[in-house]
């Protein structure tokens, strides 16, 4: 796979892209970039489009299962990147990481019970424990002026006063883009096993690692961990395949496996489509060079943002995952919403900080997966808008 694959400008407009079909009207703009929702520009491995254009032509969409293939390969993938062992029997199918969640939030705990997450975070998580009738308890991340980090004493503090029956873990961390450190992950989650605090892991971003940083799946940290822990994994991140809905759930305590198997049918879900299975095995299985030079390319997009806002009003949080830069605008003076408005305005849809809870204020969430000819002419244009 070359470089230049992920250098090529797609037109995504009328295609019923959310990304693309929403973006607001903005006078004396044409082209606004947008760059807010976690959707990559670039196309899919080509093992992708050779594996559906072979669904395509047998033209016959019955029912559909995982075969052993499927589980070898998602297992295979694991292993490798990050040296954990999934069992067939720890994994159950779903359409969504947050349909997964869901459907796990039902099953462990019940309405009124409290729901631990710690923002500024993926905003979905504050949405989906409100809508399941959950309460939502916050314990912030401190940013200790290098990198965000857990407050352990508040953290624990919050289990103990609201007595919290479930956290939500990201990890790597969206829109923070730390990726956690062992000791980081087994403090929190010596925290949770003390206090029968069940862990849901969303760990969907966890091949999007840089530099010397490493990703820990929580549950491998230890025996007593990993039996008080649902993972969240799906390849729709790393392969940009959110469209055909696949993800994972995976879970090594049997009793917590069946009552969320339960949840997980009361739905009335029972199989991923088959293009959503066709193309899962396409990627576990031809897609890694693919994934390896994205890699490469998105470090070189970081480097750019960073060099070219640097000595700027805006600083580039350090980028150790996922590829969502967490900008501080907190130089610029201005609200979260005149913010968002300043760089709209310019032509460059950001996410606001403040979707994303407690210390998001005077910051921009910035996905930088696209070609870097579009990375250059947005960053150009932000720089434009602060000094205009």
């Amino acid at each position: 796979m070359n470089k230049t694959f992920f250098d090529v400008v797609y037109n995504r407009k009328n295609t019923g892209s959310v990304k693309y079909d929403f973006i607001p009207k903005v006078p004396n703009i044409k082209d606004v970039i947008p760059m807010w929702v976690a959707d990559m520009d670039f196309k899919c491995p080509p093992a992708v489009e050779e594996a559906l254009k072979k669904v395509v032509k047998h033209n016959i969409y019955g029912y559909s299962y995982i075969d052993n293939e499927y589980i070898s390969l998602l297992q295979n993938w694991y292993e490798k990147r990050t040296a954990w062992k999934i069992k067939k029997e720890e994994i159950l199918c779903v359409p969504s990481v947050m349909f997964g969640i869901s459907a796990t939030i039902r099953a462990l705990t019940n309405a009124g019970d409290s729901i631990l997450i710690s923002q500024p975070v993926y905003y979905p998580f504050m949405d989906i424990v409100k809508d399941n009738n959950r309460k939502l308890v916050v314990s912030p991340l401190v940013f200790n002026g290098e990198k965000y980090t857990f407050d352990f004493e508040d953290f624990e503090n919050k289990i103990k006063e609201n007595n919290v029956k479930m956290y939500i873990l990201c990890s790597p961390h969206n829109p923070v883009s730390r990726v956690w450190t062992k000791p980081e992950l087994s403090e929190i989650a010596k925290i949770c096993v003390k206090h029968n605090v069940i862990i849901v892991s969303d760990e969907i971003h966890s091949d999007f690692v840089y530099d010397s940083y490493q990703h820990y799946p929580v549950c491998t940290l230890s025996k007593k961990i990993a039996d008080n822990t649902i993972t969240a994994i799906a390849p729709t991140k790393t392969f940009n395949l959110a469209g055909l809905q696949a993800a994972h759930l995976v879970i090594q305590n049997k009793k917590i496996r069946d009552k969320v198997f339960k949840s997980v049918n009361a739905t009335g879900f029972h199989v991923l489509t088959k293009p959503a299975i066709e193309a899962v095995k396409a990627v576990y299985g031809n897609g890694e060079n693919w994934f390896d030079t994205l890699l490469k390319y998105l470090q070189q997009n970081i480097d750019i943002l960073v060099n070219e806002f640097a000595g700027t009003k805006i600083s580039v949080q350090n980028m150790e995952g996922t590829y969502l830069a967490w900008l501080n605008c907190d130089k610029l003076n201005l609200s979260c919403e005149r913010i968002e408005k300043l760089f709209l305005k310019a032509g460059v849809w950001l996410h606001k900080g403040s979707t994303f809870g407690m210390g998001g204020e005077s910051y921009m969430r910035m996905n930088i997966a696209c070609p870097q000819k579009i990375l250059k002419t947005a960053i150009k244009r932000m720089k434009t808008a602060m000094y205009n």
